[in-house]
């Protein structure tokens, strides 16, 4: 397969890219990659979160899935990643300036973004620097849809993400002997909550669930003050919460929904907010019983335990989570294309990207490849729920840790 776009010439190399080259190259000829990694060069890895803004929590948590990934990489004898850290300010406008200072800057690869939005406007630049870009988190479809060769996606898109809840959900509801009747979607309207809630919708009926979906109900991730949302869909009478949300949204959900004594059988999240640390240890037991079907990592496998145990001495009071998982195996991916490539020409990276073939890693699915558009088709999800402030796998069965428990206790019925 040629590296050159479609119907597009191939791009001149810019000044920074010809110098890289030039490194690169006078490096492989002293040093083979099949060799001692410590006197290889560090390839420059321009890692781009959300560290101000509304988001600012979710890309602390990820960063910490770069830091981790430094030792554990060099331990298992792949080469050394020098990260040059880039904030998206939480804001689309700023991820995109922000990624082109990182370029700018020296960035030979880029990782990020968390959230759709600005992911999307990263890989736009990214693309047009000709500067590969390897996404960690974003659920959008739209981003590899577009014909990029610079992009590669290990997350699920929306698609996946919905396709695998309705499963999820099945078996949740057959493992248990309990099914509601009627449920309520609440979504964010940002990029990401747009995407999912517009996909449960084209799809709810192929899926022949045994509840009916009463109402779809957005609302702004940045809003402080969720209590017509919950009453909206408090009035519907539905007994499951479908939610696609925030972090910060989380909790606002979860304390009106306490203030405004709506107990449904079951709250059930696609996304991100329920599971993290801060949720858990500010909600208390008011955070326990909630459901996520989310991308995560599969308690089985050699490396998860890896990584589990080194995260624990570095972190004892912080779970590992989505947001550590796949930032660390968008580290993991990038150190394995570069220790293929023996470079950091850009050209080299993109290839040895294209060919990447990983079975020994972390998150839910058989191992790390992409197709011909960048994506990762092979990941899976996993059902987690909150026990005790620690979010637990429950499904699928191979995977389990524990036993889901569905219908959830009411808010006066907990420990």
């Amino acid at each position: 397969m040629s590296d050159t776009p479609r119907g597009k010439q191939p791009r001149a190399l810019t000044r920074r890219q010809f110098s890289a080259t030039l490194t690169a190259a006078a490096a492989a000829a002293t040093l083979p990659f099949g060799g001692a990694f410590a006197q290889a060069r560090p390839l420059k890895v321009g890692v781009i979160l959300p560290r101000s803004g509304f988001m600012a929590k979710l890309g602390e948590i990820c960063q910490l899935g770069a830091d981790i990934a430094g030792p554990m990489l060099g331990d298992l004898g792949y080469p050394p990643l020098g990260v040059m850290q880039g904030d998206t300010e939480s804001d689309v406008k700023k991820a995109a300036t922000n990624a082109e200072r990182l370029i700018d800057g020296g960035a030979e690869v880029l990782i990020g973004a968390f959230d759709s939005g600005q992911t999307t406007a990263i890989a736009a630049v990214a693309e047009q620097k000709g500067v590969p870009l390897v996404i960690n988190i974003a659920a959008a479809p739209p981003i590899t849809e577009q014909g990029y060769q610079f992009i590669f996606r290990n997350f699920p898109d929306a698609r996946k993400i919905v396709g695998s809840n309705f499963v999820l959900q099945k078996q949740l509801f057959g493992a248990t002997g309990t099914a509601p009747s009627s449920g309520v979607l609440l979504h964010v309207n940002d990029t990401f909550g747009t995407a999912v809630a517009g996909a449960i919708s084209r799809v709810f009926d192929k899926f022949e669930m045994p509840y009916t979906l009463t109402e779809a109900i957005p609302y702004d991730p940045k809003a402080r003050d969720l209590s017509v949302e919950v009453a909206r869909a408090k009035a519907t009478g539905a007994d499951l919460l479908w939610v696609v949300s925030r972090l910060n949204d989380a909790m606002l959900l979860t304390r009106e929904m306490v203030k405004q004594r709506w107990e449904p059988a079951g709250i059930i999240s696609s996304g991100p907010g329920y599971y993290e640390d801060q949720y858990l240890k500010t909600m208390g037991r008011f955070g326990d019983y909630v459901i996520s079907n989310v991308p995560w990592y599969d308690p089985q496998k050699p490396m998860t335990a890896k990584l589990l145990q080194a995260f624990a001495a570095a972190h004892p009071d912080i779970s590992v989570d989505t947001n550590v998982v796949y930032t660390y195996e968008a580290m993991l991916i990038v150190a394995d294309a570069y220790k293929r490539a023996g470079s950091a020409d850009p050209m080299a990276l993109q290839a040895a990207l294209r060919a990447t073939d990983i079975t020994d890693n972390v998150s839910v699915g058989p191992g790390i490849a992409f197709n011909e558009k960048g994506q990762n088709e092979g990941l899976g999800l996993a059902t987690v729920q909150n026990f005790d402030g620690k979010p637990l796998v429950i499904l699928p069965k191979e995977a389990a840790v524990r036993d889901p428990v569905f219908p959830i206790p009411g808010w006066n019925d907990r420990g």
